[in-house]
């Protein structure tokens, strides 16, 4: 067995690591986005009732829970919450200006919002949508389920459209960083129907767009790419230092609850991802990926794996995942797929160990461009849970078996000795 290791290693180790980032803007996922939408649904003696709806537009990158979100903003005024239903701020704030009671929710000047179990409050105060524990899968793996609700009593806010001031300095944690909000902008008013056919108006709505950036999320990757080939047994490991995933410093109690525990490897990544090109058949070709968890203290629920290659317009079938092109470049033109686990099967992807692996079988039908020469059968990118990681050094590839090898000077002299004795037999045999 490996031996584990803390995250906390030598520092000399990161002077010796180069470590890549990524863009806020993925190509594979353009328009991808959590959406918040605040609409004003009525107006109270003070301020008004609204209702939060949190959306997730993203492809393939989710949000799992417990604890999931946390979405904060700053009051434009001297704003309180009265009450909440469907989440909860995570402190009330210095509330001694009021003398009623109950006090508000929280008067806190940013206050913080958090999602609820559907287990801690009765089932008779949730509303639709609500507590999901701060999950918010991606809008591609559940379109239906892509959402979060909570509302609030808002008090000390102005009682008409006019009065009221749109919140500031919009932050969402997935519980950590890489989300970075734009400001709220006001849009047209939102329609709702409880039957379909009559619709009520919202007083007033405003939006605030939240973007992912793997680097403002963490600084280092942290998964890496290994491949293997039936036809070579040479293996492209996953890049040294690959994920690096070494803090500067130990993890005291008041940093983590519970630092991560990785297997010692060169890379020092949580998750390895390992493709290996199977079998070759006259009009189909094989691949096998297996993901690989390494860290004894996580599990990671509801995984993703993204996989751009270019032989995706020609996809057949994946044995173990559930599969969906992106075609982010238009249907004809499909090069990325997106694939998560099934549910009760694989759908979670348990710590390292025994059942810290899930794999699939991939199956594509050759096209004009099928080769075997140059890497052509490897992905170009790979994500796992929405970020990027990192691939072999393309001269780390494995290469073509060699269909016609050059035979050494002994061998090709017992060759030509072997065919004239061959020869000279069979003219014995035709002249007898």
């Amino acid at each position: 067995m490996k031996p584990l290791c803390l995250i906390c290693c030598a520092t000399t180790v990161i002077l010796f690591c180069s470590f890549q980032t990524a863009e806020a803007f993925d190509s594979l996922d353009p328009n991808g986005n959590i959406t918040v939408k605040w609409d004003i649904m009525s107006w109270t003696a003070d301020g008004y009732m609204a209702t939060v709806t949190m959306f997730n537009w993203q492809q393939y990158r989710h949000i799992s829970g417990p604890p999931g979100w946390k979405l904060s903003w700053s009051w434009a005024k001297n704003e309180v919450i009265w009450t909440m239903l469907g989440a909860e701020a995570i402190s009330q704030g210095d509330c001694s200006a009021f003398a009623t009671d109950p006090l508000p929710h929280s008067c806190a000047r940013t206050p913080q919002i958090v999602d609820l179990l559907p287990t801690s409050i009765p089932y008779s105060e949730q509303i639709a949508n609500c507590c999901k524990g701060g999950m918010l899968p991606s809008f591609l793996q559940n379109p239906v389920n892509n959402s979060a609700v909570f509302q609030m009593k808002v008090g000390l806010a102005g009682t008409s459209n006019k009065t009221v001031q749109l919140p500031q300095n919009f932050t969402l944690k997935s519980p950590g960083p890489g989300y970075t909000c734009g400001p709220a902008v006001k849009v047209p008013p939102s329609l709702f129907t409880t039957d379909g056919m009559r619709y009520t108006e919202a007083f007033m709505t405003w939006n605030v767009t939240c973007t992912y950036s793997q680097y403002l999320a963490q600084k280092t990757p942290s998964c890496c790419v290994s491949f293997s080939t039936f036809y070579n047994s040479s293996l492209p490991p996953c890049a040294q230092c690959a994920c690096a995933y070494l803090p500067l410093v130990l993890p005291t109690t008041a940093m983590t609850d519970q630092p991560d525990v990785l297997y010692c490897t060169t890379d020092m990544c949580p998750i390895k991802i390992h493709w290996h090109v199977k079998a070759n058949y006259e009009e189909y070709w094989r691949a096998k990926v297996t993901i690989i968890n390494r860290d004894f203290s996580r599990n990671f629920t509801d995984w993703t794996l993204v996989i751009q290659h270019p032989n995706f317009n020609n996809f057949t079938e994946a044995f173990s995942f559930n599969y969906k092109p992106l075609n982010p470049f238009g249907v004809y033109n499909n090069d990325s797929a997106v694939f998560w686990g099934l549910q009760y099967y694989n759908e979670y992807l348990m710590h390292a160990g025994e059942d810290g692996n899930v794999q699939s079988e991939m199956l594509f039908r050759k096209d004009s461009s099928f080769t075997f020469a140059s890497g052509w059968t490897f992905p170009h990118r790979v994500l796992f849970n929405g970020d990027e990681c990192v691939l072999p050094d393309p001269q780390d590839y494995p290469s073509l078996p060699n269909s016609s090898p050059r035979l050494t000077a002994t061998a090709s002299t017992l060759l030509s000795m072997y065919i004239a004795a061959i020869v000279a037999y069979l003219t014995i045999v035709l002249f007898l």
